[in-house]
């Protein structure tokens, strides 16, 4: 199965990204090779600070996975949500992330600036997709059967814990897969606390971070 970053890749057009980001198509995909993993370590270090059933729940209420269907993703990008995500997901952390970025990329951290608002709701978008398209419900991830069979599958293990678990499960596989193809990355998904395993962790809320609430 394709792994989150070639699927979004596969959907993005270099030439239209290089032009919203005012820079040359190698940069610009170089660029997004580097800060989808991020994203997903990012995001994966929410689930394990204990707010994976916040972030499910906001996936399934408006995230369904319809940009994705979208012939030109970029174009239907609400850049204003994908910054409110931000916010949530990485709270004070956004700059210095950017600067860690840009030191590991043929871009700079101002490319990133922009870039990660572009390619944070097509990551939200690419999980409403592996949790049914919004159709199902953590009940029914609790329950056996349903969505968190096909997760099951999905991640090769067990989907326990509800969509947090879930959750915990789909981007810890995609960051563990991201660290062995990237290990330039390994410092900066460290610090996101991201990486496998099918649990919330120890429950334990970054500071860092404010809290979810409705703001997804």
């Amino acid at each position: 199965m394709a792994s989150m970053v070639d699927e979004i890749l596969a959907q993005i057009s270099p030439e239209d990204l290089a032009q919203r980001l005012d820079t040359d198509p190698d940069t610009a995909m170089d660029a997004v090779r580097k800060a989808l993993p991020t994203l997903a370590g990012a995001m994966s270090g929410n689930v394990q600070a204990g707010r994976g059933e916040e972030l499910g729940a906001a996936i399934q209420r408006d995230h369904d996975g319809s940009l994705l269907d979208n012939s030109q993703p970029l174009a239907a990008v609400d850049t204003t949500d994908g910054a409110k995500i931000l916010e949530h997901v990485l709270g004070s952390r956004r700059g210095e992330v950017e600067q860690t970025l840009g030191s590991t990329s043929k871009a700079d951290s101002s490319i990133f600036s922009r870039l990660l608002p572009m390619l944070t709701p097509l990551v939200m978008a690419w999980l409403g997709k592996r949790l049914g398209g919004g159709g199902a419900t953590a009940s029914q991830a609790d329950s056996g059967g349903g969505l968190g069979d096909v997760l099951g599958d999905l991640t090769g293990g067990a989907a326990g814990g509800g969509l947090g678990g879930i959750l915990g499960d789909l981007l810890g596989g995609e960051v563990n897969q991201s660290r062995s193809a990237m290990p330039d990355l390994g410092g900066l998904l460290d610090m996101l606390g991201g990486g496998s395993g099918p649990s919330q962790g120890s429950g334990k809320r970054d500071d860092d971070i404010p809290d979810v609430g409705d703001a997804f």
